[in-house]
């Protein structure tokens, strides 16, 4: 049975792991990733027993908006629903805010957001700056 927490009970092994299987250039970062999880507004993981298999990160301005960042669910546990409710513990969370926005980096996931309830900026549009380097 997978369990959801919002305690940050993870360690960097097993962050880097999650991320790494989903080919995430960021789980080459295991330090600079833990930092980051660790220093985020909110981060809901999902569990089957020790073994870290899902994760969802948000950042928020205490108030009005919250950005979901990371979702990501090992590729082993797709299909089962992961993503989906730890979404919804997300969108529970900040219901009183007045936005909780989410920018996927690839458009094929946008169908996936409009299943939880997200809907497409009108005129909206993702912008980055990627300053990858050695710094891991």
């Amino acid at each position: 049975m997978i369990e959801f927490t919002e305690q940050k009970k993870f360690n960097q092994e097993q962050v880097q792991e999650l991320f790494l299987s989903v080919g995430w250039i960021s789980g080459q970062y295991p330090v600079r990733l833990y930092k980051a999880l660790m220093g985020s507004s909110t981060v809901i993981t999902a569990w089957d027993g020790g073994r870290l298999v899902g994760l969802v990160r948000a950042l928020d301005d205490g108030e009005l908006t919250a950005y979901i960042h990371y979702v990501l669910v090992n590729p082993e546990y797709h299909g089962m629903g992961i993503a989906s409710r730890m979404i919804e513990l997300i969108k529970e969370k900040y219901h009183d805010y007045l936005y909780i926005e989410v920018m996927p980096e690839e458009k094929k996931n946008a169908a996936f957001y409009q299943k939880c309830g997200f809907s497409l900026m009108e005129d909206g549009a993702a912008l980055q700056i990627c300053n990858f380097d050695d710094k891991r």
